[in-house]
């Protein structure tokens, strides 16, 4: 009975502690995930009656306001993303490239150009409960006519893409809007001609402050936000409740939509339009599942039904209850949210707005910084400099150049439009762009990776679709009011990814078409007298077989290469993350006596890529653990050099293998050995010249599968270590060939040459030292 009574406690305490996790994610949640969705009773009912309605006596309008923002309230982030677009997660990830890396995955249209049908033995390549469609289906038909047609496949790496400009847009027009909104309180403490000239440099000096502290990240004050964010849902809740009893308690009839209608009926065609300030109420929606990695599922759910979504509507009913009752406020001063407040709260409920607006915009820049690194990884967008602001939390990131040009585009539209109704259209216009993207999308996944019905994604398509492109309609009518501003700068967004991607893939075709055979580089020993030196070389490539024309080029003009060579291919997958038991792939190329690798790095959009002496240390040993494990051979035909690609081996990284091969270094003196009784250990020959520096060597577990031929071309490995590393990478040019169109020619020559130029050296991204590093140069004209 004891023992029992021991398990059931064991057993609670453990539900207890799981529960314990998903409160406390679900509190952390309200600073990253809501911030900016809280924010927005700051400015929806003074965008809405900015110029296109009135607030009249019968109070028709602002009962019909007040339904349409409860009803999309509940439709959007409610329905939509709280019950459904959660669902579609990417191994935990969500946003708008894990929903395009999961169809990439389930329907092979995967813009990377480097896939290999061995990343599809993955263990996170495909999700569990997604199993084949019946070759009937209409899943299969629509998959089979996404991987012939390339149009349709550039169609949704082009839809993705404009979802995702969006989203950066979104990271300029986001801040300016909250903080402007919150600072704009002011107005109400003093003069109306003088408010206007406070408003715009109070809200420039903390957008500057917000993004200049950007580069110290937000682990260290990162505990504050959530408590922020709560402190001012509980404030706007209370004031609305306060309201609510005050002026009008019978204000909840308002949340029948058949004032909607009445609304409609009345305004017409003012009242359509008016539907883009309404739309304000969800900014933010979407950070629910784009932050989706940072927490889980449930954490999300149980944050926005129990505190986020009672609290903007008990502020939205106060607000609506205040201005029933109060119809000369729209003379003096626009319709705002700071009206509704009491007199003796407004500064405090000032300073609490301000802090939840930085914490809102925080949320939404960060943001930019992640799905600018996916686009990154995925070769959608120039090389960058990502800078990890925190040890522990690996999604903090910075990104220096992307940093700047945010907060200058951030502060020209504050400057430039210096009110909330056209900061509201150009935001608006963001805001549902990404959510139809992210409808189309979803449609798409219902079928192809859920396998549901087509009728289920045409009611998805049909009912969500209609509500957005309702207000898409009343947002871009607005084009000459501000909502030209998400529209430019997605545009340039756009056309910088596109063209990025269109060169990146030209030029790996070049590649794959002009590489060289293995059999050239077996047979150019005797005819150009090859010297092999002292060391491991690593010839950096984008090809996954072959050997690269760089490689060739620099060959016939220096007849030399290391003992040891390796050719690295660093390349992205459509997955999160990559486990680290499957990092590596490693293969032999020709004979074991020519000491050639080919080994293939393999990152997920969300993995951290390490610093380059621990890489340079878990490449040697996944080569020594492939040369341990028995896979190469010296008896192979002709053919079999030719399909090397085909006896590649997983191997993971030296902290996944606790049985397989260790490296140590220590001082040439040292005579003292690390090995066990379970590990043998293999060092490398002693130089004829003595002199102090590092010995490498190999702690081998005990294995009779080690033989002679082994431990000799373990002990070169060890001595080419020691020599050290060298890499060798192409800087190639690239030029359209003669007879290319004007677009061709003007994409390649100009455009993707100036986003080289400008960009991140390739030793930089992959954080090579710069003294190891020897760089090749050719032309490519494709």
């Amino acid at each position: 009975m004891d023992l029992e009574t021991g398990d059931n406690q064991n057993q609670n305490q453990v539900k207890k502690e799981s529960w314990r996790t998903v409160l406390c994610l679900a509190f952390q949640s309200l600073g990253v995930v809501y911030g900016d969705l809280s924010t927005s009773p700051l400015y929806v009912y003074k965008s809405t009656f900015a110029e296109d309605i009135d607030h009249s006596e019968t109070n028709e309008e602002i009962y019909g306001v007040l339904s349409f923002v409860f009803w999309t309230l509940t439709l959007v982030p409610l329905l939509k993303y709280v019950f459904i677009v959660l669902q579609a997660d990417d191994n935990g990830e969500g946003g708008t490239f894990a929903l395009y890396s999961l169809l990439c995955r389930h329907a092979r249209v995967s813009s990377l150009p480097n896939c290999q049908s061995v990343d599809e033995e993955l263990s996170d390549y495909k999700k569990a409960n997604s199993g084949l469609a019946p070759k009937s289906s209409f899943g299969s038909r629509l998959k089979s006519m996404l991987e012939r047609h390339r149009v349709l496949q550039r169609f949704l790496l082009v839809l993705a893409l404009i979802g995702t400009c969006m989203v950066i847009g979104d990271g300029v027009l986001t801040p300016a809007l909250s903080v402007f909104s919150a600072v704009s309180g002011v107005e109400l403490s003093m003069a109306k001609e003088h408010h206007k000239y406070v408003e715009v440099p109070v809200a420039c000096i903390i957008l500057i402050f917000l993004f200049s502290l950007q580069h110290y990240g937000t682990h260290r004050v990162g505990f504050l936000f959530a408590p922020i964010v709560m402190t001012w849902l509980l404030c706007i809740s209370a004031i609305g409740v306060y309201n609510i009893f005050r002026w009008n308690h019978h204000i909840y009839q308002a949340l029948s939509p058949h004032y909607m209608y009445k609304f409609l009926r009345k305004t017409q065609t003012e009242g359509w339009m008016s539907l883009g300030g309404i739309l304000l109420c969800i900014t933010g929606s979407e950070a629910m599942f784009a932050d989706l990695g940072h927490f889980s599922q449930l954490s999300i759910k149980i944050a926005f039904t129990s505190m986020v979504y009672p609290s903007l509507i008990l502020a939205y009913m106060g607000q609506a209850a205040y201005l029933s009752q109060h119809h000369e406020v729209s003379k003096d001063y626009r319709i705002g949210f700071y009206v509704s407040v009491p007199e003796k709260l407004r500064w405090p409920v000032l300073v609490i707005a301000v802090l939840a607006a930085v914490v809102g915009s925080q949320a939404i820049i960060t943001g930019t910084f992640s799905i600018i690194k996916q686009c990154s990884a995925l070769g959608c967008f120039p090389r960058v400099k990502i800078v990890h602001t925190s040890s522990k939390f690996h999604g903090q990131i910075y990104i220096p150049e992307v940093n700047w040009i945010l907060m200058i585009l951030c502060l020209a539209v504050t400057i430039g439009f210096r009110d909330t109704k056209r900061l509201g259209n150009a935001s608006g216009l963001a805001v549902i762009t990404v959510m139809l993207v992210t409808t189309c999308l979803m449609s798409l996944v219902i079928v192809l990776c859920w396998n549901r019905s087509i009728y289920l994604a045409i009611a998805f398509v049909v009912f969500f679709g209609t509500l957005e492109a309702l207000y898409f309609s009343a947002s871009v009518i607005k084009f000459l009011e501000g909502a030209w501003v998400p529209i430019a700068l997605s545009f340039i967004f756009l056309v910088v990814m596109y063209v990025w991607h269109y060169g990146t893939t030209k030029k790996y075709n070049f590649e794959i078409h002009n590489k060289v055979s293995i059999n050239w580089l077996l047979g150019i020993g005797p005819g150009l007298g090859i010297v092999r030196v002292r060391g491991i070389g690593i010839i950096h490539t984008e090809l996954v077989s072959g050997i690269p024309a760089i490689f060739s080029h620099f060959v016939t003009n220096l007849p030399a290469f290391h003992q040891v060579l390796v050719f690295l291919c660093i390349k992205s997958v459509p997955v999160p993350r990559v486990k680290p038991e499957e990092r590596f792939l490693v293969g032999q190329i020709g004979p074991k006596e020519y000491r050639l690798y080919r080994c293939i790095v393999r990152y997920g959009y969300r993995d951290v890529h390490k610093d380059d002496v621990e890489f340079e240390n878990d490449l040697v040993c996944s080569i020594a653990e492939f040369i341990r494990s028995g896979h190469t051979g010296s008896n192979l035909s002709n053919e079999d050099l030719v399909k090397e690609n085909d006896r590649m081996t997983v191997v993971g990284t030296r902290s996944t293998r606790v049985d397989g091969i260790q490296m140590g270094e220590a001082n040439e003196e040292s005579k003292e050995t690390i090995g066990t009784s379970e590990h043998r250990e293999i060092t490398s020959p002693q130089p004829q010249v003595i002199q102090r520096r590092k010995r490498v060597r190999f702690m081998v577990p005990e294995s009779p599968k080690i033989d002679n031929g082994m431990k000799e071309e373990l002990e070169e490995l060890m001595e080419a270590r020691e020599a050290g590393i060298a890499y060798i990478l192409g800087n190639t040019y690239m030029r359209a060939k003669q007879g290319s169109s004007l677009a061709k020619r003007f994409a390649i020559d100009y455009g993707y040459e100036f986003l080289r130029r400008n960009s991140r050296a390739p030793s930089y991204a992959l954080s090579i030292p710069q003294a190891s590093t020897i760089e090749v140069g050719m032309i490519y004209h494709v």
